[in-house]
């Protein structure tokens, strides 16, 4: 099937495709000979598997791992919960940062009147250097 084909059949983009083809995660696809891109099944299961992984927030980087993995019939099945469980703790220490913003915004927010003042603290809030994220910006 064609590269559009393969977007429909997969749920990727045409340009997400091409973009994953160069970064190797998939082989480079078979041309035709006038130059089309062909992928096969077995590509199209490869996208939908690099597709589940990126929709539970894994990084291209542990796709590659993952999908190295899930090729390899020999693999241990330790290798790949090790690779789940360090995303799992990854992903709790993102909830407790989120968490902490949105509590503080919440926080600024019921302290704002929300009316014709030109006094918010909401931009008090923001003006305090690195308080509402709990790090300093570094700027370039």
């Amino acid at each position: 099937m064609n590269i559009g084909d393969a977007a429909r059949a997969s749920g990727i983009s045409v340009k997400m495709i091409r973009h994953y083809e160069s970064l190797g995660l998939i082989k480079e696809a078979e041309r035709t000979t006038s130059g089309y891109r062909v992928y096969s099944q077995s590509d199209i299961h490869s996208l939908s598997f690099i597709k589940s992984a990126r929709s539970l927030g894994f990084s291209l980087a542990k796709i590659e791992q993952l999908l190295s993995l899930w090729a390899d019939r020999d693999r241990a099945s330790a290798d790949v919960k090790a690779l789940a469980t360090e995303h799992i703790e990854e992903l709790d220490v993102k909830i407790h940062e989120l968490t902490a913003m949105r509590d503080l915004l919440a926080e600024l927010a019921s302290t704002c009147h929300g009316d014709n003042r030109a006094d918010c603290p909401i931009l008090s809030g923001l003006e305090r250097d690195g308080q509402c994220t709990g790090h300093k910006e570094k700027l370039p």
